[in-house]
């Protein structure tokens, strides 16, 4: 099972809970969720993981960790957890071995049951319609993403995830620590842009983009630090179109990553780029040999 198909299966079940539980205005509250399936809830100050869900009989609780002082990560936190217990097979799979399972919330694992909790955290928090309808209101770039963060008690990191899939603007989030890009999601309309070529996990950051510069002094990062420039798509993906971005990247303090949204700067015209780069074409020079 590919990564989108783990995305939308996720979110098909979110969905559900969302019809069945009447959760329909924001910010959705995942700790009151847990509470009316009698499922106790409690903060506990451990490292190493963002949760865990624990099983005694028929009895199930939830631990969150607050070794990450965010509310919208918490929150992010206990959703990922209430994505095991609704996931289809996931109950047999993380109690496989005993009756506590430890997570590691946050879009980094490869562990196809964690990628599934955290899509399911994504969609819970942050439902399509209503996220689509607050997006509407809160301009574009990190700003919108910083907004919506607040307006729906969500992390930073999985607010900038679904702005990516709900906008028509030809964005990308990319999370990165040092020199390498951990994951990158990218807007529908970037994608097209983009053709076959992705900004590529595990792969190196372009250098002499914000982003590289940003990212050479650690003590940036831990302190929350920002900066903001421009690059262009073919620095990140090579490929044939040339789109000016705008690089907004933002230090994620004790987590020790980084954020980085991009968003081309003026509306972006496929057919207009390719007619673009036809007429570029015509007017090569063509030698006889």
């Amino acid at each position: 099972m590919d990564r989108a198909d783990i995305a939308w299966r996720a979110a098909s079940v979110a969905a559900t809970v969302i019809r069945e539980h009447g959760l329909n205005a924001l910010p959705v509250d995942p700790i009151a969720l847990a509470e009316s399936l009698s499922i106790e809830v409690r903060a506990k100050a451990v490292s190493g993981v963002s949760g865990m869900l624990l099983r005694v009989g028929n009895n199930f609780g939830i631990i969150y960790s607050t070794h990450i002082p965010s509310r919208g990560f918490q929150n992010f936190s206990v959703a990922h957890e209430l994505g095991h217990y609704f996931m289809p097979g996931h109950i047999d799979a993380v109690f496989r071995d005993n009756d506590v399972h430890r997570s590691h919330a946050g879009f980094a694992s490869d562990d196809r049951y964690e990628l599934e909790a955290d899509h399911f955290a994504s969609a819970l928090l942050m439902p399509e319609a209503l996220f689509i309808q607050a997006a509407e209101r809160v301009g574009k770039g990190l700003a919108a993403i910083e907004s919506l963060s607040e307006m729906c008690v969500t992390s930073l990191t999985s607010t900038a995830i679904q702005y990516t899939r709900c906008t028509d603007e030809a964005v990308a989030i990319v999370m990165s620590t040092g020199k390498r890009i951990e994951y990158c999601f990218m807007s529908k309309t970037l994608q097209e842009v983009a053709g076959k070529n992705r900004i590529g996990r595990g792969e190196q950051l372009p250098p002499g983009t914000p982003t590289s510069d940003f990212n050479k002094d650690p003590q940036r990062v831990r302190r929350a630090e920002r900066t903001t420039g421009t690059s262009d798509l073919q620095d990140w993906i090579g490929g044939r179109h040339s789109v000016e971005l705008c690089e907004e990247v933002v230090g994620l303090g004790g987590y020790g990553k980084t954020l980085t949204v991009l968003a081309a700067t003026a509306a972006v015209d496929l057919e207009e780029l390719e007619e673009e780069e036809e007429t570029v074409d015509s007017w090569k020079p063509r030698f006889r040999r």
